[in-house]
């Protein structure tokens, strides 16, 4: 089995053959961020399909696309803690050892580490420093885009789509928007098996495509270029919504 008295060890094994373990873990998080926006599902992972180079993780609460052409090692972490709570987890990282997203035991150690029994275990890794939480928390004005963005789309009381997209990963959800709540210098989007942070400032504008019935809006920050988050519903959903640059040409 791993070696559980490591903090932090890289598996020998390739994600191909870690990821199916996730459906005996419990709930799990996929934690994933990319320019001031932090994209999260979770709950328990009832199946992992491996195909070419594609992994699919589903269930009620989980709905991604991992790339195993960029995701190449994954590094068991154990440090991190909620209260007294261990919280380990998965980091899924890229050829040049950077973490692009996290799979994080929500049951804590022992279910964790009782799924990768199999394994063996792994390389031991020196621990690595955490990042401080910033105290530079911020109220979100109502003027800014994301703020003013989901208040409209809650307004029209239509589902919709909200993914995510960065090296390594796609990540859907569906549903109907529960009300936003803005706090600490984010728009904070949350249900039980979602969570979608999004900084304040980091969307500049949104840039519309027609996909067939639906309408997609992608984020774009201050210098045009897409960030990775998207939105996507009827038409009717994103009425009022401010910011749209159309139209777009199809992309």
């Amino acid at each position: 089995m791993t070696t559980a008295d490591s903090l932090r060890e890289a598996l020998s094994q390739s994600p191909a053959e870690i990821l199916p373990l996730l459906t005996d873990m419990g709930r799990v998080m996929l934690s994933a961020r990319r320019q001031g926006a932090i994209h999260e599902r979770m709950g328990a992972v009832q199946g992992v399909t491996i195909d070419a180079d594609k992994a699919r993780l589903t269930g009620e609460c989980h709905d991604s696309v991992i790339d195993l052409a960029v995701v190449t090692r994954i590094v068991v972490d154990r440090s991190g803690r909620m209260r007294d709570k261990v919280l380990p987890k998965l980091e899924c990282q890229d050829a040049a050892g950077e973490t692009l997203f996290s799979l994080i035991g929500l049951e804590g150690l022992e279910p964790f580490d009782a799924a990768l029994a199999p394994l063996g275990a792994g390389a031991p890794l020196e621990p690595v420093l955490r990042e401080a939480p910033s105290s530079g928390a911020q109220d979100v004005a109502p003027e800014d885009l994301g703020a003013a963005t989901f208040a409209a789309i809650l307004a029209n009381a239509l589902p919709i789509a909200i993914d995510f997209e960065r090296p390594g990963l796609f990540q859907h959800w569906l549903g109907l928007l529960p009300e936003p709540k803005p706090s600490m210098g984010f728009v904070n989007v949350m249900q039980g098996d979602f969570h979608l942070h999004l900084q304040a400032g980091t969307v500049a504008s949104w840039a519309r495509h027609q996909l067939e019935a639906d309408v997609v809006l992608r984020a774009l920050d201050a210098e045009g270029r897409e960030t990775g988050l998207s939105l996507r519903g009827p038409a009717a959903a994103f009425a009022e919504v401010p910011g749209v640059r159309e139209p777009a040409a199809h992309g």
